[in-house]
């Protein structure tokens, strides 16, 4: 019992050392950041309801909302979804494309150990200089983001889950890199006759500035006195793009096909981008198909003027479940999520789980 208050002494008191930072964001500071897409979820359960399950996160999902619920993987769990990120069937496209590619598995009978990699691509993009400023005169580059996540997740009694990642971040072109690190740390609280209230708290994308460098930051010219010289220039650091997610959920279920009802309720202070609020369910039907939906919602998002983000407002999807083998927990999920966006038509996330 000793151990465990001590854990959510610190914890608490990291949150509340960290909330001047996370509640500093505002309008100026928005779009400062590097590593943006830490803030997009790969995943195509926990995205089909905006991520706002960080309270009742379960398995390789968890690694976004809230690495806590990584505890709950039962055996050997791994996961792959395709993204195509802002690129709906009409409008605008981003082009991006995000896979990712998860692995869980189980370490006795309270810990569980996890990593997944986050690729995204952009395609083939036209190269520019002053010299030549036309498409398609210079050639193209490609650039790439990916991130590696280690995560380890624990539980210390039946009510109280809790998890860190450590994350690695690159994102390069030919001829530029950038690297970092990070890490997120959650805890995740249930109570209730059937375990049906649960309370969680990630603190995410914690770690040192980022900077750009390489061939690509320099440049030849020629000085007043006639001589060639090669002039390197200097990225600016870019701080992560720190959040805190505070969650809540509780369950309703129903003997009649087992069913099972989840209202889930969560807020994310950011600290630079306004705040979201969030507000949905997730509906099961004999274990077997799940329904989820959820309204995310940021200050302005209605007003075109006012608009700070295009990654807000309504999520949807489901997963159907077949079993492997009559008895048991092995089966494979087949999972879909849709998330609405303004002017770049909405992104498709199609993935499969497979517990064995």
């Amino acid at each position: 019992m000793k151990r465990i208050v001590s854990i959510l002494t610190v914890i608490a008191l990291t949150t509340l050392l960290s909330s001047p930072r996370l509640m500093a964001g505002n309008d100026d500071r928005r779009g400062t950041p590097g590593a943006s897409e830490l803030l997009i979820n790969p995943w195509a359960r926990s995205s089909s309801w905006g991520g706002i399950n960080t309270s009742c996160a379960r398995g390789i999902d968890a690694f976004f909302s809230n690495i806590a619920g990584l505890a709950f993987v039962e055996k050997t769990e791994f996961v792959y979804t395709n993204t195509m990120w802002l690129g709906g069937k009409s409008g605008l496209r981003s082009g991006a494309s995000i896979n990712s590619f998860g692995l869980a598995v189980r370490l006795g009978d309270a810990s569980v150990l996890g990593a997944y990699v986050m690729a995204m691509g952009f395609g083939d993009l036209d190269r520019t200089t002053e010299v030549n400023p036309e498409p398609g005169s210079n050639g193209t580059f490609s650039p790439s983001v990916m991130n590696l996540n280690v995560g380890f997740a624990h539980s210390f009694t039946n009510s109280i889950h809790g998890g860190a990642v450590l994350k690695v971040i690159t994102e390069s072109t030919d001829n530029v890199t950038a690297t970092g690190v990070a890490i997120d740390a959650g805890i995740q609280y249930m109570t209730g006759a059937n375990d049906e209230i649960k309370f969680g708290i990630a603190l995410k994308n914690i770690g040192p500035a980022m900077s750009f460098s390489g061939t690509g930051m320099s440049f030849t010219t020629i000085n007043d006195a006639g001589n060639n010289m090669t002039v390197e220039l200097r990225s600016a650091e870019m701080e992560l793009p720190t959040c805190l997610n505070i969650g809540a959920s509780y369950d309703f279920f129903f003997e009649k096909w087992d069913q099972r009802l989840t209202i889930a309720a969560n807020f994310t202070s950011n600290a630079f981008l306004r705040d979201n609020f969030g507000l949905g369910f997730e509906y099961s039907l004999l274990k077997r198909f799940t329904a989820r939906a959820a309204y995310v919602y940021q200050r302005g998002q209605f007003t075109a003027d006012d608009r700070a983000t295009a990654n807000a407002g309504l999520c949807a999807g489901a997963s159907v479940e077949f079993p492997l083998k009559k008895e048991g927990s092995s089966a494979i999920s087949l999972d879909y999520s849709y998330r609405s966006s303004y002017n770049l038509r909405g992104s498709h996330s199609i993935g499969a789980t497979i517990k064995f």
